[in-house]
């Protein structure tokens, strides 16, 4: 049944809601990411932000626990790209979506990177008697293990063939190096820290995939979960089909968008909601297909991107924030696209003190003109 009728805005008022960033917040991160099925993670210093945005009481230090504990794991799953996963969802996301990526990596190491498929799976051996004898290793320190035992790689060649690892379930994140934030990442043998549990056969985990993606992202397209798993149009068909009975859809714009059953998009806030998101949250970087309902306007350079962050008025992007750690200084420079009104600039030094607090520093906050 379709809901009420609406329009890109609503659309992106409703996702934000989904992805827990407007008041529907998870009780802890590892609900946060189950919810979410996975969260892009390049940078685990944002991601934690991120999920600190959308639970309580979370701390870097919190995350690097987390990890540590194996509840929630580190390593490249659905796209050749970092994500966190629960512990419980990575066996049967990674039988599932990794062939695809991992073929796509392996011709990368012997077409760009000069390793033939005989010398990878050696050196995949090898790697995995490592961490065996000693886990927890950074990348670094698997150099130098793999150097002592006469295997010499570069830089680049070890961090493409952890990633073929990883995607072929081998190895994972270790528990993480303290550092005095959300740590520095190492490498473990990934069977030793999933919990066993039976295969799903194919049809049931697209079915499965389906389901968490609409219900953890929704409204979603069919070329939005095609795009967030590396999947052909065809298998994201068969499982939205498989999942149908347990979603609700709705035609708009020529698409049919997935939900979770029973939902309607939120009325809008009678006051702004203001947030500083990275360019790799899931809110933006989560969909392709129907990313742009979070610029109606039309403000935000299309292509090539400015890599840092954004940001959010209203489930909108409303501009671009820099952030940067001096001393015990939190400095936040934000260049909206469009002048903010007074209820928008308090709403911003809300959200700035909020992230200033969570690192544990005093904020710096500059609001360049727009007409500058």
């Amino acid at each position: 049944m379709s809901p009420r009728v609406l329009d890109d805005l609503a659309l992106a008022r409703w996702r934000f809601r989904t992805l827990l960033l407007d008041g529907a917040s998870a009780p802890d991160a590892p609900s946060a990411v189950r919810s979410l099925l996975a969260v892009q993670a390049e940078n685990l210093e944002q991601t934690a932000w991120a999920l600190a945005s959308r639970t309580s009481g979370l701390t870097r230090t919190g995350l690097a626990g987390l990890l540590a504990s194996g509840e929630l794991v580190r390593l490249h799953v659905l796209r050749p790209t970092w994500h966190l996963v629960h512990r419980d969802d990575v066996r049967w996301l990674l039988e599932l979506t990794g062939p695809r990526v991992r073929h796509q990596v392996g011709r990368q190491l012997e077409r760009d990177l000069g390793l033939p498929s005989a010398r990878v799976a050696a050196l995949g051996d090898r790697v995995e008697e490592v961490l065996t004898v000693a886990p927890d290793r950074t990348r670094d320190e698997l150099a130098d293990a793999l150097r002592e035992a006469g295997e010499e790689v570069t830089g680049m060649q070890l961090m493409v063939l952890l990633t073929h690892l990883e995607l072929g379930l081998r190895v994972g994140s270790g528990r993480p190096r303290p550092d005095g934030g959300t740590g520095r990442h190492t490498y473990a043998p990934l069977g030793q820290r999933l919990p066993a549990s039976p295969s799903m056969d194919r049809a049931e985990a697209l079915g499965e995939l389906a389901r968490r993606y609409a219900v953890g992202h929704g409204p979603v397209t069919e070329r939005d979960l095609a795009y967030w798993a590396t999947l052909p149009l065809g298998d994201v068909r068969a499982g939205l089909a498989a999942a149908a009975g347990g979603l609700g859809s709705f035609e708009h714009d020529g698409r049919t968008w997935w939900h979770a059953p029973g939902e309607e998009p939120p009325a809008r806030s009678r006051t702004p909601r203001v947030h500083l998101v990275h360019l790799l949250d899931e809110w933006y970087r989560g969909y392709q297909d129907s990313r742009r309902v979070v610029d109606v306007a039309g403000l935000h350079p299309v292509g090539r991107e400015p890599s840092i962050g954004l940001l959010v008025v209203d489930a909108q992007v409303a501009g671009v924030a820099r952030r940067t750690v001096r001393g015990g200084t939190l400095a936040v420079e934000v260049t909206p696209y469009r002048p903010l009104g007074a209820a928008e600039r308090r709403a911003l030094g809300r959200e700035a003190e909020a992230l200033a607090g969570w690192l544990g520093r005093e904020l710096a906050l500059t609001v360049v003109d727009p007409g500058a």
